[in-house]
């Protein structure tokens, strides 16, 4: 499995049930990865999606306590186990898990790589990702140049397991 996530420089994700930043860059990164994937996520964040509606051209798997959850075009799991039960039927390097902070915090541990947009700013939030760069077992592997988008300087960088 991979995590796929754009951080500030706290390695905040979010507050309340916005993203902190939009940088079209990383949306078009984050649908390029995806597209023709598996995206597991939780029910808050699928929520936010437009509509709110199942990303295209994907399997969308839901996470959600909630036993009376569903959506079109979701698949929905109640339990880890549940969600490990519905994985088997797909290769892990297709598995991409997009969020939100439980979600990452619960699945990250059966990530090999972590795709990171870290964008060169501060924001308050109230969700986070675990931070890679003070993890013992996570490398930076990949770190590409610095862009900037309306002033908001980013890069792509990708976190290998070790």
């Amino acid at each position: 499995m991979k995590a796929i996530v754009n951080v500030d420089t706290n390695w905040a994700i979010g507050n309340g049930d916005s993203l902190l930043n939009r940088i079209p860059a990383d949306m078009r990164f984050f649908k390029e990865k995806t597209t023709g994937n598996v995206v597991v996520m939780g029910r808050k964040t699928f929520m936010t999606f437009p509509g709110p509606k199942a990303l295209p051209d994907r399997v969308n798997i839901v996470l959600t306590k909630d036993e009376n959850w569903s959506a079109p075009d979701v698949i929905t799991c109640h339990s880890i186990d549940e969600l490990f039960v519905q994985l088997e039927r797909y290769d892990t390097n297709t598995v991409y898990v997009i969020g939100g902070s439980a979600v990452y915090e619960l699945l990250l541990p059966y990530c090999d790589t972590a795709y990171v947009t870290k964008v060169d700013s501060a924001k308050p939030a109230d969700k986070f990702f675990p931070n890679l760069e003070t993890a013992q077992d996570w490398v930076l592997a990949v770190e590409d140049e610095e862009l900037e988008h309306n002033g908001v300087k980013f890069k792509f960088t990708t976190y290998k397991r070790i």
